[in-house]
């Protein structure tokens, strides 16, 4: 029986080897077309250390607890809270939130009253947030106020007119004044001195710019904060009594000229002013601004 030449044997072999792995990438290429690169996300994601919340469209995420209590998640799941009295009268599920609440990245306060600095040490104890705050603020809350003394880091500090980078860049904090007051009052003992009250702007890399107001009055040179960049949402007081209420309120969004204004700090403490009012009052001055009124614990995408 005559021989095959060997190199012929090994080509009809191969030959339905080829058509397999052909048949294999044409159905591959069909379905990346299908559903897009999902398979190239899903390792990246699951490999992140420590876990991060999950992204949601690149978006960051904004929610209220009361008061002038907020969490912001950033893109990468980054979580910063601002003044975080989340046990405050108008969360009902205040305790639940505190006892869930296993990752902070950061904790802003703007001033050093009581309804401000809410849980923040409780907070920063759990999952060892450093502080951002102004230097005197930051300094009163370890000395008086209970905040873990090792948390208040100099890189995390501030004054009103700096901006520092933090969490590798992906966010930026402003310090903004605020015509208001600030001190830190503990049962038994005269209020401790607590530095000059404040507010924040806050960039998400690729994403929002935020003022929270902090508690102030009105005053002209909010002017000024969106000439340094575009506010996209605006975190405004407006109960009255202890800040503006919502007439000056709406003077201050014709100010600062954000995309976006939520409304805080109100229905507590028997404050007069009320969302609706400020409704009223934004319509009435011609503001352009859209009003946002956030429910507690009812998270946003911005």
């Amino acid at each position: 029986m005559a021989r095959r030449p060997i190199g012929q044997g090994l080509r009809r072999a191969v030959q339905p080897v080829w058509r397999w792995l052909l048949g294999g990438v044409a159905i591959a290429l069909v379905m990346l077309q299908v559903t897009g690169p999902v398979a190239a996300i899903q390792p990246t994601q699951q490999a992140l250390t420590p876990p991060l919340l999950p992204i949601i469209n690149g978006q960051t995420e904004l929610l209220w607890y009361g008061q002038a209590a907020f969490r912001i998640t950033t893109p990468s799941g980054k979580v910063i809270l601002i003044d975080p009295w989340l046990q405050n009268p108008l969360n009902a599920n205040g305790a639940e939130d505190l006892a869930n609440l296993d990752r902070a990245d950061l904790i802003l306060i703007t001033h050093g009253h009581n309804d401000h600095v809410g849980d923040a040490k409780a907070i920063a104890e759990r999952t060892k947030a450093p502080l951002v705050s102004t230097f005197d603020l930051g300094r009163a809350l370890a000395a008086t106020g209970g905040y873990p003394g090792d948390l208040v880091d100099f890189n995390y500090q501030g004054n009103f007119g700096g901006e520092i980078p933090l969490l590798d860049g992906e966010v930026k904090v402003a310090f903004i004044p605020a015509v208001h007051s600030s001190a830190i009052a503990t049962d038994g003992s005269p209020a401790a001195y607590a530095g000059n009250p404040g507010g924040f702007v806050i960039s998400v890399k690729d994403g929002p710019r935020i003022y929270h107001t902090g508690d102030t009055d009105l005053f002209a040179d909010m002017s000024y904060i969106s000439q340094f960049g575009k506010i996209d949402w605006m975190l405004a007081c407006i109960g009255g009594k202890f800040t503006m209420g919502p007439e000056r309120a709406a003077e201050a969004v014709k100010l600062v000229n954000p995309s976006v204004v939520v409304p805080m700090h109100f229905g507590v403490f028997s404050l007069p002013g009320t969302p609706e009012q400020f409704a009223a009052a934004l319509r009435s001055q011609g503001v352009a601004a859209q009003l946002r009124i956030m429910g507690v614990d009812e998270p946003v995408m911005i």
